[in-house]
C-alpha cells in the first residue's frame, strides 16, 4: 500500500476517474504553486457535500512534511503583503477558521508578524464565556465559536487596521461572509482579507461574494495560492452515499506500546490561538515548544520515522513540535486528528487509503473522531508521536476503542503528551513586538 505524500507521487484521481469530478485551475499559481499539487480528490460521508479536497500541504488528512507546511504557509502569507503591504500585515488581526486552518492561520500570523491571533473552535467547555458565532453550512460541524480571553480582541485597533480572515479552500465564499457579518456586528471594521490556500469559487459566487461586501459596506480582498473550480456530476451524492468506506482501524500482528511523558511547558504560555495569541507570546511559545520536542526525542527510536499527530484544533503547537524533532535529525511528519467522516478505499489515485475511527476523548456522546493514513510512502511504519490539550487527557483517551488503542493496535509506538490547554483570561492586545521564530 502506498498513500500519495508529494506532488511527484501524483497518480491520476480515482474520483475523477470512478465518479467523474472534475477539478480545473484557473490562471496561475502563486510562487510557482499549481492547484493539483495542492489539493487532491477525497469523498466524504456527508449529505450536504460528498467530494473532499484533501490539501497535501495542510498536514490534516495527510503526514506532511513539516518543511512542506511551513512553507505553504508563509508564501500564503507572501501573497498577503503583495496585496496590502508589510506595514498593513503587521498592524493586522489574523483570525483562523476551525477546524483544519487554525494551524495555518497562526503559521500566516507568523509570516506576516501580525498584531493578534485568534481562531474560532467548535470546543464549549463549562464556565467559558462565548462572544460570538457564524455558521458553516456544509460543514459535519456547523457552528462555529468565538471565544476570545479578551472581549475587544477583535475591535479595530484603528480606522484602517486589516482583519485577515485564513482558511485552507474558499469554496463558495458563504462561510468568510458570515464570519465577517459576524464580526462587524459587535467589531465595527471596514477592512478584510480573505486569504486560502485554493479559492474555488465560481464567477457567480464571486458575484455574490462582492454584492454582499458592498450591502455590508465593507471591502473584502481575496488571496490565495492557486485557483479553480470543481465540476461535480450531478448523481454524485447518491452514488457515494451508497458507496461503502473500505474497513478502519487496522491491526498489526502486535500491538504497540505507549510511552506517556510529561513537558515543562510554562503554564503562562499559551497553547495557540483559541483564546488569542499577542505578537509578544510568540518568543516564549517557541522556546517551550523546542524545549518540548528536545524532551520527546529522548524517548523515540533513532533511525524510524515519526509522525506528529495534534489533537484536532490543537494544531499549530504540534507543527512547532515536529519542526523541532525535525531539527534533531528525525525524518517528520505531521498531520492531525478530525472530525471529518471521511471515506477510506485503499486504490491507487486516492488520498485517503487508511484510517482509524475512536472514540471522542472530550465529553462528545455519539460523536467519533477520526485520524488519516498515519502511515504513508514517505513515512513509513512511523512511530508517532501523539499532543493533545489537558481537556483530551481523559479516560476515553486510553480506554478500548480510544485513540491510543486503534493506534498501537496498528503497530504504532505512540509517544503521548499533554499541553496544559490555555485558560480564557483577559490580556491586552498591544501591538508594538513582533513574532519571530
Amino acid at each position: 500500500m502506498t498513500v500519495q505524500g508529494t506532488p511527484a507521487e501524483r497518480e491520476p484521481d480515482w474520483v475523477t476517474t470512478r465518479f467523474g469530478v472534475e477539478v480545473t485551475a484557473e490562471g496561475g499559481g502563486h510562487a510557482g504553486h499549481r492547484l493539483r499539487d495542492l489539493v487532491v480528490l477525497g469523498l466524504r460521508h456527508n449529505r450536504r457535500r460528498a467530494h473532499l479536497l484533501v490539501s497535501t500541504v495542510l498536514g490534516k488528512h495527510i503526514p506532511t512534511p513539516v518543511r512542506r507546511v511551513r512553507g505553504a504557509a508563509d508564501d500564503l502569507g507572501a501573497a498577503i503583503i503583495d496585496r496590502i503591504g508589510t506595514d498593513a500585515a503587521r498592524d493586522a488581526v489574523v483570525f483562523g477558521f476551525a477546524e483544519t486552518a487554525t494551524g495555518l492561520g497562526h503559521c500566516v500570523a507568523e509570516a506576516i508578524s501580525a498584531s493578534r491571533y485568534l481562531h474560532s473552535t467548535r470546543r464549549h467547555l463549562p464556565g467559558v464565556m462565548v462572544s460570538g458565532t457564524f455558521e458553516e453550512g456544509h460543514s459535519h460541524a456547523t457552528t462555529h465559536l468565538l471565544q476570545p480571553g479578551d472581549p475587544a480582541f477583535l475591535d479595530a485597533g484603528t480606522r484602517d487596521e486589516t482583519l485577515i480572515l485564513v482558511d485552507d479552500e474558499i469554496s463558495t465564499g458563504t462561510t468568510a461572509v458570515r464570519a465577517i457579518e459576524s464580526v462587524i456586528g459587535s467589531h465595527p471594521r471596514t477592512r478584510f482579507v480573505v486569504a486560502s490556500l485554493v479559492d474555488m469559487r465560481t464567477p457567480d459566487q464571486r458575484a455574490e461574494c462582492d454584492k454582499t461586501a458592498a450591502e455590508l459596506g465593507v471591502e473584502v480582498a481575496y488571496v490565495s495560492l492557486a485557483q479553480g473550480s470543481v465540476s461535480l456530476p450531478p448523481t454524485l451524492l447518491d452514488e457515494v452515499w451508497e458507496l461503502a468506506s473500505d474497513d478502519l482501524n487496522p491491526v498489526a500482528p502486535q500491538r504497540a506500546p505507549v510511552t506517556e511523558i510529561e513537558l515543562d511547558w510554562p503554564d503562562d504560555v499559551p497553547d495557540g490561538g483559541r483564546h488569542g495569541f499577542l505578537r509578544e507570546d510568540s518568543a516564549a511559545f517557541h522556546r517551550a515548544a523546542d524545549s518540548a520536542a528536545e524532551t520527546i526525542t529522548a524517548h523515540l527510536e533513532p533511525g524510524r520515522p515519526v509522525v506528529v499527530i495534534g489533537h484536532e484544533e490543537l494544531m499549530y503547537a504540534p507543527l512547532c513540535i515536529a519542526e523541532g524533532i525535525e531539527r534533531r535529525g528525525f525524518e517528520t511528519g505531521y498531520q492531525t486528528t478530525t472530525r471529518s467522516p471521511a471515506q477510506v478505499h485503499d486504490v491507487p489515485g486516492y488520498p485517503l487509503r487508511r484510517g482509524f475511527r475512536f472514540r471522542a476523548p472530550e465529553s462528545d456522546p455519539g460523536t467519533p473522531r477520526f485520524v488519516y493514513n498515519v502511515s504513508s510512502a514517505v513515512f513509513p511504519d512511523p512511530q508517532v508521536v501523539l499532543v493533545v490539550d489537558t481537556p483530551a487527557d481523559t479516560a476515553d483517551l486510553r480506554a478500548p476503542g480510544g485513540l491510543l488503542d486503534v493506534l498501537t493496535a496498528a503497530g504504532h509506538p505512540v509517544t503521548l503528551t499533554i499541553l496544559p490547554a490555555a485558560p480564557q483570561h483577559a490580556a491586552a492586545t498591544p501591538a508594538s513586538q513582533e513574532i519571530s521564530r
